[in-house]
């Protein structure tokens, strides 16, 4: 399979490739805004699915998505995201999108989604429509202090806990801390999803 991975954190986009030409045996490209996705599909031959995170550059919500399925023209679209919810899952499929995959869903399942949906299936996970909504809001009264943003931030530019310490002039198992409080603060399973999460609600800017 060939697939077109579009995301502006860098830590996303590598773990979900590896993750497809490891488990699935995919055929990889990547693109961090919206004009290099549109770019790549006049370029290159055509893509089994195109998989677009909701809030990066350019994709001014959902009118993205709408602009990448009519550049496809039947290329198969799916919608990724940290935190989107349920309601924004809705709309994109109403718009046509081949499904919506959380990024939190686990790596098994990503890889058999991606391949339900690269075969032209509809995927959104049963359990993620069913739950109970969390809005980007309640995430954000989740009251993280100063020096928690800061390390936040390190965890976002992908730097170890010793490059955050000596950065902030912590101690390293301060920084530690400090990241497993994040983790839990935000709903986290670990520090690459506490980065995504933090992109995803606007605590990055």
């Amino acid at each position: 399979m060939r697939i077109l991975i579009a995301d502006d954190h860098d830590l996303v986009r590598d773990m979900i490739g590896e993750l497809l030409t490891r488990e699935a045996d995919c055929q990889v490209l990547a693109a961090s805004t919206l004009d290099e996705v549109l770019d790549l599909m006049q370029v290159e031959d055509a893509f089994d699915l195109v998989l677009l995170d909701y809030s990066m550059p350019g994709m001014n919500e959902l009118e993205g998505l709408t602009r990448v399925i009519e550049a496809g023209q039947g290329q198969p679209v799916a919608l990724i995201s940290g935190v989107a919810s349920k309601a924004i899952a809705e709309k994109a499929l109403a718009a046509g999108a081949a499904g919506f995959l959380p990024k939190t869903v686990k790596a098994k399942s990503m890889v058999h989604a991606v391949s339900f949906m690269a075969s032209g299936e509809i995927y959104v996970p049963v359990s993620f429509m069913a739950a109970e909504e969390q809005g980007v809001e309640a995430v954000r009264r989740r009251n993280l202090t100063e020096r928690e943003l800061e390390v936040l931030s390190g965890l976002y530019a992908g730097r170890s806990n010793k490059e955050i310490g000596l950065q902030l002039d912590l101690r390293e198992v301060t920084v530690k801390l400090h990241v497993k409080t994040l983790s839990r603060k935000l709903g986290a399973r670990n520090r690459t999803h506490a980065a995504m999460i933090a992109k995803d609600i606007g605590l990055l800017l």
